[in-house]
């Protein structure tokens, strides 16, 4: 699904058509908050930490999940994470290896985060969850699940597109959010808004009752590989949530943008759409690139011809999350 463009309208003027889904936008956060309070909430002995977000779409959670397992290696603990696995075909509980799982297996973020710390799959989590402390885990790193009352949280980090904010502030269909925003802040420990300092500057502005929890600022920045984008005449494509952020990260590391396609978050590439894009990218005279979380859906022939851009989130004070970290024993 592609977002439509009303999400993106302030909250005082979210358009008619927000309000015309309205109805429909209140039976959604009617059955969301009834799930919630039904929930079981399972603990399973060590401390539970969830990364998600209130919007859909693309707001950083995977490089968050990474930096905060490599957080919490840094303070010698053993992290696992636990994911729902989403596009992936395996039902679980089962831990990803690399080797052997593809993303139509597990799901494209798993496969990302796999090489930082051992990553569970499976649609209930309470499962994965003693299976990962079955295996040694000291700490989970919950992917996703903000809205999934099946286990407890210890620490929910909500994670934010600075620049996009919680959109027009309506719930779905209406808008972005999947609860309202003052039930999930409710909820959660930490806000983590990732963007330039002028877009988190301009999100804690527009939206304080996010500001009123502990705000970490965080930035999503290329990988430093020594490649000189400068010299690339590129056909950029990508199926994230915001395909146009990554499109101008590529702009701004200096490549040469002659084309960009952009398809649905999680997007199947299958054999005739990639013949196309090749094609495209011959006659063009120029370099498919992609994202990371891509890259790890194309067949192995295809991706050795695709240059992924890989991107690390760096944090701008980690101080409030040192301390909701240092407050779990962690």
């Amino acid at each position: 699904m592609r977002a439509p463009a009303f999400w993106s309208n302030p909250p005082r003027a979210p358009g008619w058509q927000a309000r015309l889904l309205a109805p429909l936008s209140w039976l959604w956060a009617a059955v969301a908050a009834r799930r919630l309070a039904r929930g079981a909430r399972v603990r399973v002995g060590v401390p539970v930490i969830c990364v998600g977000n209130i919007t859909v779409g693309g707001s950083g959670k995977t490089p968050a999940v990474i930096a905060l397992v490599e957080r919490l290696r840094a303070r010698r603990r053993v992290p696992h994470v636990i994911s729902r696995g989403y596009g992936g075909r395996l039902e679980g509980p089962l831990q990803v290896e690399e080797r052997r799982h593809t993303a139509e297996d597990v799901g494209d973020e798993p496969l990302l985060i796999a090489p930082f710390a051992p990553v569970w799959i499976g649609a209930d989590r309470a499962a994965s969850a003693v299976a990962a402390v079955a295996a040694g885990a000291e700490v989970l790193v919950m992917d996703d699940g903000f809205q999934n009352a099946g286990l407890a949280q210890d620490l929910a980090i909500v994670v934010v597109d600075a620049g996009f904010g919680f959109g027009n502030g309506r719930v779905l269909p209406a808008g972005p959010l999947r609860e309202p925003v003052a039930s999930g802040l409710a909820r959660a420990g930490l806000v983590l808004a990732i963007g330039p300092a002028p877009a988190r500057e301009s999100f804690a502005r527009d939206w304080p009752e996010a500001a009123r929890l502990p705000l970490v600022g965080a930035e999503i920045r290329p990988l430093r590989t020594g490649m000189d984008w400068g010299d690339v005449r590129a056909l950029a494509f990508a199926g994230i949530g915001r395909p146009e952020k990554f499109f101008a990260t590529l702009r701004e590391e200096g490549a040469e943008i002659v084309a960009t396609r952009s398809f649905d978050d999680h997007a199947t590439y299958d054999p005739r759409l990639l013949s196309r894009l090749r094609a495209e990218a011959k006659a063009l005279g120029a370099q498919l690139v992609t994202t990371e979380k891509d890259a790890v859906r194309l067949p192995p022939a295809v991706r050795a011809e695709v240059l992924p851009l890989p991107v690390r989130l760096g944090f701008a004070d980690p101080a409030p999350l040192d301390a909701a970290l240092d407050r779990l024993g962690l």
